[in-house]
């Protein structure tokens, strides 16, 4: 049997450093990751310009569809292929990654929580609450040295997008979480209290 945890919070709150945490947490334990960022739906047909325009903070550019099918085949112990995506590009690349089965499978992203169908897969639903502006430095940073984003990109999506969306859709699916973590990895309360809660589901 395997258990899903789904980890939301807003860009920038610290959901990796809480999965990488986790992770460190239940080291030798057999675990796969799910990043929802892997999973943006691929627009081959527009150009480069077109897919920048396109709002990646609104829950229709993600293949959801996607992600649950290749969750479900995780949990009837079946390998998948996890797309491969080049933020730069803004395109999924022809490569994929495979993902065996594994007794945990940690899915994260803005809007994991924002998808029933997502959620009914779930065991345990966490989301990471970090105050906006820290999530925002953090994105930046982020977006500057990790994908090739410029100051002025990065800033002007996320005041088109990035706030908009995360008030629209990231918040409110803050209710349908069984923990909320302050500070996510840094929290080191909670991550005690979400691995004791894993080794419980586990056995």
């Amino acid at each position: 049997m395997s258990v899903v945890i789904g980890v939301a919070g807003g860009s920038g709150s610290g959901k990796t450093t809480l999965v990488n945490s986790i992770l460190r947490e239940l080291k030798g334990a057999s675990i796969v990751r799910l990043e929802q960022d892997s999973y943006y739906r691929s627009r081959p047909e527009l150009s480069l310009e077109k897919r920048a325009q396109i709002n990646y903070d609104h829950p229709d550019s993600l293949d959801n569809l996607l992600l649950r099918q290749h969750i479900e085949l995780l949990l009837d112990s079946q390998p998948i292929e996890k797309p491969v995506y080049d933020f730069a590009l803004h395109e999924r690349t022809a490569r994929t990654e495979q993902v065996s089965p594994a007794s945990i499978v940690l899915v994260d992203g803005i809007l994991v929580l924002e998808n029933a169908e997502l959620r009914a897969l779930m065991d345990l639903k966490l989301f990471v609450d970090t105050d906006a502006d820290v999530r925002f430095v953090r994105r930046l940073l982020r977006d500057l040295h990790e994908r090739g984003r410029t100051l002025e990109s990065v800033v002007t999506q996320y005041m088109a997008t990035v706030r908009p969306m995360h008030l629209q859709f990231v918040e409110p699916s803050k209710r349908y979480a069984d923990v909320i973590i302050p500070e996510g990895g840094l929290n080191e309360a909670a991550i005690g209290m979400i691995v004791a809660r894993l080794q419980t589901l586990l056995r």
